[in-house]
């Protein structure tokens, strides 16, 4: 049986990566998908190879009038929206001394901004449906420091406490919020990366975006007594580290 029927989700970042995976698994679960991006063309596709329960709406998360667009017409194609994946995210590799203010600022305004936004624009239509659940894709960086990185941690653990914040007010309103947290995946974002972030993880390997459209049902569909939580689909990167010596017994 279908997990999803009946919800309509709106989807960020859904053109490809993780978002197109969940994009994938929400419809497959019944789910009326709205595939919301800036990559046109992608994100046109994907809806199209999809079928009718899923519609392209081209979104650029840090602009409240294309939020406000995109709730209204995912509203009017299906309803009040109950499911929201805040999922776009961009990423800025070099040191805190070297990344310029704009730069900085970007990626906050599209990885914490854009999701503030989208719970701020649907927030009203998730009450309408009388409840929900809102996912927001974190990061291990949401958990964790990572050099050279500086403003994607500092934008992902912002998030982490926006879904707390979230989920104590929305749950008068029985909409649930919760936050994954992926380690290494292989997506369009970690295309450069080599297996060396991987190597020396309890699962040494990288991870896949099914394998985060999975949790992201999970918590969308049975996870029904957990809100504010952050779920971590990291491979045991965040688990610790291995000593990899070997050491003799004695006596001090």
């Amino acid at each position: 049986m279908a997990r999803l029927t009946g919800k309509n989700a709106i989807i960020t970042g859904g053109a490809r990566g993780i978002g197109a995976a969940i994009v994938r698994l929400f419809t497959a679960q019944g789910a009326n998908v709205t595939v919301a991006d800036v990559l046109d063309e992608e994100g046109a596709a994907l809806a199209d190879e999809l079928g009718p329960t899923a519609r392209y709406q081209r979104l650029d998360v840090t602009d409240p009038a294309q939020w406000r667009a995109a709730v209204e017409a995912a509203d009017q194609a299906h309803g009040p929206v109950s499911l929201l994946v805040n999922n776009a995210g961009i990423l800025a590799v070099g040191p805190i001394t070297d990344q310029t203010p704009e730069s900085f600022r970007h990626v906050v305004d599209v990885n914490l901004y854009g999701a503030w936004l989208g719970l701020h624009t649907t927030a009203p239509s998730l009450r309408r449906a009388g409840g929900g659940v809102v996912i927001n894709i974190s990061s291990t960086a949401g958990l964790m420091g990572y050099a050279d990185l500086g403003a994607y941690t500092a934008s992902k653990w912002g998030l982490r406490g926006l879904t707390k914040s979230a989920a104590l007010e929305l749950a008068a309103d029985h909409v649930r919020v919760c936050s994954i947290h992926p380690g290494p995946i292989r997506t369009p974002m970690t295309a450069g990366m080599d297996d060396s972030l991987a190597a020396r993880q309890p699962i040494a390997r990288y991870g896949t975006p099914e394998e985060v459209a999975a949790m992201a049902l999970f918590i969308a569909a049975d996870a029904t007594y957990s809100t504010g939580c952050e779920f971590v689909v990291d491979g045991g990167a965040t688990t610790g580290s291995v000593i990899l010596t070997t050491m003799s017994t004695g006596e001090a």
